[in-house]
């Protein structure tokens, strides 16, 4: 059975090509077969058949078609993808096509810019009433095609604007909330932000619609506004900034690329720290919590850079792994060691980290040798206290006797005294009796009575000496002397 079917566009021509891509193929994937034969007249040659293909293999990405918008300072750029309306040979591909622009002034054309841009794009950094020319080729990245230039295209961009655009687009991330700041130098302007998602660039044609106005960044008079952290869904998106003074606005800002990824907050681990025995620690990474009690999500896999040390020294320990769990052996007991933390991203492309948390100190339990030393000092010190005591007490016993001593006087002395003892051996007061004594000199008549009595003579001597020694004279030797007295007198009389 005759399958082949008649080419369109490629019938009774006298060239030797033809075009045939506004046939509607029902699949650009599939293998095709053509034959060609050659007529002359009412003559024709044998069928000669090509090499099967693949049509999007052999496809060439022809010229794009170009559309420009002009700014004071800009360029907006449209470009219709490559392909007819109803064509479905780059109909998939659409989304993938990269763009590559040549621009140049007008009057030199040595000063080109090469940009890569979307279907719909702007570009920037131009000066104002001046004349640009560019042209656009489409390129596949996978599977690798490069098409052709379009045309050349030019525009002239319209005068300065009376309320110029904001500059110099800035995003940044500080605790949970994004600062969203810009230039502008003009005075009694409000300014205005909106975003809008990153991958509707991709997509071909206008998407004005789809941009949304940021909360807390709307009619701000100031050059930055703070946007809470739920306004963005995790991915990647763009924000532009306008101003106006009265009824004039100026035209969009640049836009800015702003990825949650990079700017997501790394916030300090939660660290906690128990002392297993005397020489060992073990230290416990947490993630952080919210407010609501929920942990953290973050995007990528984290690692825990852990420094340690000992509080009453400047050495310290670091440590940078993936898991949560760290022992620190070999220390010593009774003594205080800190440690403080900071999470960091797993992959370098990225680049974050968090702040230290706060520091965490813990003490060692004490040791066998530490408890017979506490044991020691415990004895030391009840040995100490008890000897302290001996000491004090007597001291106590000396101040007495020297400053306060006993009225009664010794038991070796008292019992040579009828009369009751005197209140004080040591200081003699007027109110004390004594005797009057009369000494009478005659050696011969003491020598005979030192021969007569001798037992008397010792017993004065004992008397005269204990008297000595308590500072008094006994009443007992001057009653015997004033005897011994009165025989004589009355010996020398007769």
């Amino acid at each position: 059975m005759d399958n082949w079917k008649k080419l369109p566009g490629c019938q009774h021509i006298a060239s030797t090509e033809c075009n045939f891509s506004s046939v509607k193929l029902k699949n650009v994937y599939e293998k095709i077969e053509l034959r060609i034969r050659a007529e002359k007249g009412n003559n024709t040659s044998q069928w000669h058949e090509v090499k099967p293909f693949i049509p999007f293999q052999k496809a060439q990405i022809g010229p794009l078609d170009v559309h420009l918008e002009a700014e004071d300072k800009a360029i907006i750029i449209n470009i219709s993808p490559p392909g007819t309306k109803d064509s479905i040979m780059w109909a998939l591909d659409h989304p993938s096509f990269v763009y590559s622009l040549v621009i140049w002034k007008n009057s030199s054309s040595l000063e080109e810019r090469t940009e890569t841009v979307y279907s719909r794009d702007k570009i920037y950094k131009l000066s104002p009433e001046t004349t640009y020319c560019l042209k656009v080729k489409a390129e596949l990245r996978s599977p690798r095609r490069v098409g052709l230039y379009s045309p050349v295209y030019c525009i002239n961009t319209t005068e300065k604007h009376k309320v110029p655009a904001p500059e110099n687009i800035q995003i940044d991330a500080e605790n949970q909330v994004y600062v969203l700041k810009w230039d502008y130098t003009y005075e009694n302007t409000t300014f205005r932000a909106q975003w809008s998602h990153e991958f509707l660039k991709r997509i071909p044609g206008s998407h004005s619609d789809k941009w949304k106005q940021i909360p807390n960044c709307e009619d701000v008079k100031t050059t930055h506004c703070v946007i809470p952290q739920n306004v963005f869904p995790e991915g990647i998106h763009r924000i532009r900034v306008q101003a106006s003074n009265g009824n004039n606005t100026s035209f969009w800002s640049e836009e800015k690329i702003f990825n949650t990824e990079m700017k997501t907050i790394i916030f300090p681990p939660v660290i906690s720290m128990k002392s297993v025995n005397d020489d060992l620690l073990h230290v416990s990474i947490g993630a952080p919590k919210e407010s609501e009690n929920k942990s953290v999500n973050q995007l990528y896999p984290l690692i825990y850079e852990v420094i340690f040390w000992e509080n009453t020294s400047n050495a310290e320990r670091k440590v940078v792994e993936k898991r949560t769990d760290f022992t620190f052996p070999n220390l010593k007991p009774l003594t205080v060691y800190c440690v403080k933390a900071r999470a960091l991203t797993e992959n370098d492309k990225w680049n974050k980290s968090s702040v230290f948390s706060d520091t965490v100190c813990e003490k060692t339990k004490p040791g066998n040798t530490s408890k017979t030393w506490l044991i020691a000092g415990i004895c030391t010190a009840l040995f100490s206290i008890i000897v302290a005591i001996y000491v004090v007490k007597v001291l106590l016993r000396c101040i007495n006797y020297v400053f306060f001593p006993s009225s009664k006087p010794p038991s070796t002395v008292d019992e040579y005294f009828s009369e009751p003892p005197v209140r004080n051996l040591l200081l003699s007061t007027s109110e004390e009796r004594t005797e009057r004594c009369s000494i009478i000199e005659n050696a011969n008549t003491l020598t005979v009575i030192e021969e007569t009595n001798p037992i008397d003579e010792d017993h004065k001597k004992y008397n005269s000496q204990t008297s000595q020694d308590s500072g008094n004279y006994s009443n007992e030797d001057e009653n015997s002397g004033s005897k011994i007295s009165e025989e004589l007198l009355q010996q020398e009389t007769v």
